[in-house]
């Protein structure tokens, strides 16, 4: 599996499939640990403040579990770059903050025939969804593509980062464990991954919704 991000999203999905026993994890991410990180991400901690992402995380791995293999990419994947890393992997998760990533991971994904875990989080709230549009659904129909739920990517400045937003940590965690299932489920053919469906997190109302949406054009 390759993870893209190893922030609040990428934390738990990477130590939840450590803990499971994936045998091989990517983490793509160009950042430093930083102190305001640590309050959501927490697979690093105040020892690794300064250090790679890639390298605080691959160390809390094996902490975990000392036989996965940990692939460390500290570089921004871009248009350029991801299909190259990614033909080493199964499964891509994408736990990344802006929409550029998300649109460049999902075009990757398509290309390679890889499904997509995405997951998303505002300050209070969360969603995230599972990405197969190179297979067709159980009614013979194409699975939905990225732009099918999001057809363009809102204005520069419009939606801000988790940094600039804030994030509440725990928000990160719930969203970042459902993350972890359904890279699991995917991996083992175990339940119904969210494809064509946008599971909602409002964790100040303590609420879970589903939205379905469907292939387009």
């Amino acid at each position: 599996m390759l993870v893209i991000g190893a922030g609040g999203l990428g934390s738990p999905v990477l130590a939840y499939l450590a803990a499971a026993g994936i045998g091989t994890l990517g983490i793509a991410d160009d950042d430093a640990v930083s102190l305001s990180n640590l309050q959501r991400q927490v697979i690093h901690d105040s020892g690794t403040v300064g250090e790679e992402k890639t390298k605080s995380a691959a160390r809390a791995i094996a902490r975990i579990n000392p036989h996965v293999i940990c692939r460390r990419f500290h570089e921004r994947l871009d248009a350029g770059t991801v299909d190259d890393v990614l033909a080493g992997f199964d499964i891509l998760v994408d736990g990344s903050d802006n929409f550029d990533t998300r649109y460049m991971a999902a075009d990757a994904a398509e290309r390679r025939s890889v499904p997509l875990v995405t997951g998303a989080v505002g300050r209070f709230d969360g969603s995230l969804t599972v990405l197969k549009p190179y297979a067709a659904g159980v009614d013979g129909k194409p699975n939905p593509r990225y732009r099918d739920l999001y057809p363009k990517a809102p204005p520069s400045g419009l939606v801000p980062s988790c940094a600039e937003a804030g994030i509440v940590g725990p928000v990160t965690g719930v969203i970042g464990t459902l993350m972890a299932m359904e890279v699991i489920k995917l991996a083992t053919g175990a339940g119904d991954p969210l494809i064509g469906r946008l599971l909602l997190y409002d964790a100040l109302a303590t609420r879970f919704e589903t939205i379905a949406y469907a292939r387009k054009a």
